[in-house]
């Protein structure tokens, strides 16, 4: 039988299925060889360090997620679809949820540089529209709900036997009211 060529997309492929079911901690060498069942030689040669390894499976953790909230947003209720989305990613991936909040973010200084770093520049003239608020409230508005579900998440992620869904989506519909009536209070 003839020898298997090693990519590196094959090694990171492998290490982020390693962190997707046990998490970025058992990211190391000789789990990557075992799962592709060669040896750590082939590792080594692709990977100068582990934390060019683990940049890799955060850069693709992050595509997941993207693509995994763009396929639970439903499109006629976006703002809080997304939130729901985060939540169930939390509860459905809570591994690549651990390693999306928290990886090392550089050149972050304030909420709003979290805020620019984390969203799409048009959502918030999209939610202003959709509420008719100002692209301002708007903005306000959703980076309060990205930290509020951010940290209803990392709970929900963290907690054994766990909290019922239910309870977690009670939660995020309050804040987001709370957070909407504090918004249109500003407008006013």
């Amino acid at each position: 039988m003839p020898k298997q060529r090693i990519t590196k997309k094959m090694i990171v492929d492998a290490a982020f299925e390693i962190a997707r079911n046990s998490g970025m901690e058992q990211v190391m060498v000789k789990n990557i060889a075992d799962k592709m069942e060669c040896s750590v030689q082939p590792i080594y040669s692709y990977c100068k360090n582990m934390d060019g390894l683990r940049e890799a499976v955060i850069e693709q953790t992050n595509l997941f997620i993207q693509e995994y909230i763009a396929a639970h947003m439903n499109k006629k209720d976006i703002f809080r679809s997304t939130g729901r989305a985060y939540i169930q990613l939390s509860q459905e991936e809570p591994h690549l949820f651990r390693i999306f909040i928290l990886h090392q973010r550089r050149g972050i200084s304030s909420l709003n540089d979290l805020y620019q770093s984390e969203t799409n520049p048009q959502i918030a003239k999209f939610i202003g529209e959709q509420l008719g608020i100002s692209q301002e409230q708007a903005r306000q508005l959703h980076m309060n709900m990205l930290i509020y579900t951010i940290g209803l998440g990392t709970v929900f992620s963290v907690t054994t036997p766990g909290i019922p869904t239910d309870e977690i989506y009670l939660q995020l519909e309050n804040a987001y009211e709370a957070f909407l009536e504090q918004s249109m209070k500003k407008s006013k």
